[in-house]
């Protein structure tokens, strides 16, 4: 791991290939799993005031489980997720044309919301742990995302060039240019190595 700012960056997000492939995958992510998508604290409040205008978008059953269940819940760990249905996929899971998308990215998408989604989903595959006062970066293997493990090697695509945007969003310009500069310099000491 290599340590940028506040955050401790495994070099996975260096190593790994990553690029979503929705029209292989069909979404799945927002489907499977045990439990919703990661919350931060700031995302419930503002999961309130987005909810009115999220609400057209979602089918009968989003909304009985939201109303059930809440806009969001807490896991098995006591952390904030997005609720799901019948155990399976997030209640803000639409679909189109079969594929699994987000109703709030629906909603940013056109023009409603300035929240793009969930941080935690926008980062996938990087999971964010929390380290006393550091947040570590990991790469999340899911066999889900098996079709954007084999498009992104085959296009070359590392993890941290894939986020660019979300990294940049999380946690600035100036962080994500040390992280190129420090990917550039690790793959250097690679090919020296190699040589």
């Amino acid at each position: 791991m290599v340590l940028i700012g506040e955050t401790l960056v495994s070099l996975d997000l260096f190593e790994k290939k990553f690029k979503c492939d929705l029209s292989v995958c069909k979404g799945m992510c927002c489907v499977e799993g045990v439990a919703g998508a990661p919350l931060e604290a700031e995302e419930t409040k503002i999961l309130k005031k987005i909810y009115p205008l999220i609400y057209p978008y979602l089918k009968e059953k989003n909304i009985n489980a939201i109303e059930e269940q809440g806009l969001y819940v807490k896991d098995s760990d006591g952390e904030w997720v997005t609720p799901l249905i019948s155990g399976e996929e997030c209640a803000y899971a639409i679909f189109e044309d079969g594929i699994a998308k987000c109703a709030i990215e629906k909603a940013y998408f056109e023009g409603l919301i300035s929240f793009r989604k969930p941080i935690s989903c926008h980062l996938y595959p990087i999971r964010i742990k929390k380290i006393d006062k550091l947040e570590a970066l990991n790469y999340h293997e899911w066999d889900v995302c098996k079709p954007a493990f084999e498009l992104g090697e085959k296009e070359g695509i590392p993890v941290y060039r894939f986020l660019k945007d979300v990294l940049i969003r999380k946690y600035g310009e100036k962080w994500y240019r040390e992280l190129e500069e420090t990917a550039e310099a690790y793959y250097e000491k690679q090919d020296i190595s190699k040589s």
